[in-house]
Parts: C-alpha cells; structure tokens; sequence
C-alpha cells in the first residue's frame, strides 16, 4: 500500500519521538548489538555502515567488532540530492570529513567501495522489512542499484522499540533483508 507524503512526515515525526524516548532509556544498546550479529556466511565481505548521528542506535561497538573479525568497513557518502551514495573505504580511527547532514565521511582520496552487506540507520521499520528512513531516498536509490549488480544483504540498525505495525510506504522504498536491534537479529523472508 503505497502511502503519501503527509502520511510519511507524519510517521517520521512520531517515529522521531519515539527514537528519542527509546534511545534515553537505552544509551548503551548498541553495544548489543554484538551479541545478536548474525553469521552470515562471509567474514572478509566489505560493511557498509553508518557512523551515529542524533540518537541513531550507537554502531561503533559493532563497526569495532566486524574490523576485528576481519570484515573490511565502509561508510556512506552523500554526492547530491538525488543521486545513491557511494561507499567509502574506512576504517576505525581514520581521518573523517563533514558531510551532509551533519554526518562524517571518508576524505574524497579514499577508494569506492562496492558493499556485499549494507548496515543503514532508520526512524521505523516494520514486521515485514519495510523502512521508514529520513526522507532524502539515499539509501533506497543505494541498494536499488547495488541489487541490480550483485547480491547484497541490507541490513537495519534500530532500536527494538522502533518496530511499529506499519511503516508507510512508496513506489521507491526497499526492502529491507534483517533488522539488528538490542534484542536480537531478524532475518526477513523476501528472499
């Protein structure tokens, strides 16, 4: 069911709220989300993931864990309005840029990467891998191409309390292949 922009802002602000409520009482989530990591068959994959920003679930503990297990990082960097973002190679410690957003990234010198898993931020996300993100489509126009390249498995970050019954929708939005949250790993059926 596809959904309009009305709906979407109004599921975004309240999505907002709920994030900020959830993630005051649970500032050290993200170091759980360790213990919930799925094995998913491929330890020397390249990671796309995010660094925090506002109170996105914390995925340093994790980024520190998947580099220590020999996974190679990546983060996101936004080319304009419009356009997917491209993935840098990084790894913990090394020099960042500001980008859009308020978000960091790799220095433009720094190589493009093409991910195999693709760990992303959201506001909501549904029983059925459906995401609400920002509204800027970066993500979804990222992994519409990715997919139409290779297989990859794209993965969200949340808060458990972020799952809502149903995250409006559009013609554009990707599913999502897992969710990792505090609590646990669902991997979801699409596939």
């Amino acid at each position: 069911m596809a959904f309009d922009s009305l709906e979407k802002t109004r599921a975004r602000n309240a999505a907002k709220m709920i994030r900020f409520k959830v993630a005051a009482e649970r500032p050290d989530a993200g170091v759980e989300l360790i213990k919930y990591w799925p094995d998913l068959g491929q330890k020397d994959g390249i990671v796309a993931v995010y660094l925090p920003i506002k109170t996105e679930i914390d995925s340093l503990p994790l980024m520190g864990a998947l580099q220590e297990a020999g996974y190679r990082l990546a983060l996101p960097c936004i080319k304009g309005a419009k356009h997917p973002l491209e993935f840098r190679r990084y790894c913990l410690g090394d020099k960042l840029r500001g980008g859009a957003y308020n978000t960091r990234e790799p220095l433009q010198t720094t190589p493009i990467v093409e991910p195999d898993i693709v760990l992303l931020p959201l506001l909501s996300y549904s029983g059925s891998g459906m995401r609400l993100g920002y509204g800027g489509g970066f993500y979804d126009r990222s992994l519409l191409g990715l997919r139409s390249r290779k297989q990859i498995f794209a993965c969200g970050l949340a808060f458990s309390g972020q799952e809502a019954a149903i995250v409006p929708t559009g013609p554009y939005d990707q599913v999502l292949d897992g969710i990792l949250t505090e609590t646990g790993f669902r991997k979801f059926g699409q596939k």
